[in-house]
């Protein structure tokens, strides 16, 4: 069989008069992702992942930050046009694994509908998408509360 994996990880400063949203939930919190579209850093982290394993670019390539299309675009459609592109490429997901750091608020309450979204998005079985959140244990930008990170590990098999 054909794999192709795919590696990223994506940060967006944390501002007031924001939403945060990770992994299509909103999280309540005074602070938010600063960003073009949305901000969901978990799915930007996704969807570049997807655009690695098969050789694509990045995402400002496909969802450029200075484009009227993109602005405010709810980031679950990029991961949506993503798929599409595994598919027509005749790839499917076999798992995915991802990581956030984020200092406060915990993320633990919300993990099970994250993992619930990505698992919709990607046409996959909950059991094939692993969600971890952390802290940066008060250190660097994530740690001083001024960004959020997502981590982001892909495995696409090929289509039987």
């Amino acid at each position: 069989m054909d794999y192709r994996i795919g590696f990223s990880k994506d940060i967006h400063r944390l501002v007031f008069g924001k939403k945060l949203i990770i992994g299509g939930v909103i999280v309540p919190s005074q602070l938010g992702e600063e960003a073009h579209s949305d901000g969901d850093v978990l799915y930007h982290a996704l969807a570049e992942s997807m655009l690695g394993a098969l050789t694509l670019g990045d995402l400002g390539t496909h969802f450029p930050d200075n484009s009227n299309e993109t602005l405010g675009m709810n980031s679950a459609i990029i991961v949506s046009k993503v798929y599409r592109m595994i598919k027509e490429k005749g790839y499917v997901v076999n798992n995915v694994d991802l990581s956030i750091s984020l200092e406060t608020p915990k993320l633990k309450p919300y993990i099970s509908c994250m993992i619930t979204n990505v698992a919709n998005l990607l046409n996959i079985d909950e059991n094939c998408v692993s969600i971890k959140a952390g802290t940066n244990e008060n250190m660097g930008p994530v740690g001083t509360r001024e960004a959020v990170e997502a981590y982001s590990v892909i495995l696409l098999r090929k289509d039987d």
